[in-house]
């Protein structure tokens, strides 16, 4: 019992350490706007489906979540 506790331990740390990290954001401006990141204050960073956004401002947030694709398609 206590060999299977161990070994079932082992595997889940295990398997919360294999997580990738998110792909790092390539642009020096923000994905929404285009104003340069820290132009407008703090820079909002946040993880959409593996990918690293970041944002000049909050009201960027909305507007990147209303449509996603549309923004994303200018990383590539």
């Amino acid at each position: 019992m206590k060999t299977t506790l161990a070994l079932l331990s082992s595997l889940l740390l295990g398997a919360s350490l294999a997580v990738a990290a998110p792909a790092a954001y390539p642009l020096k401006t923000c994905l929404v706007s285009g104003n340069e990141l820290g132009s407008m204050g703090k820079v909002v960073t946040k993880v959409y489906n593996d990918q690293e956004i970041k944002l000049c401002c909050k009201p960027c947030i909305k507007k990147f979540d209303a449509n996603p694709a549309k923004y994303l398609s200018k990383l590539k």
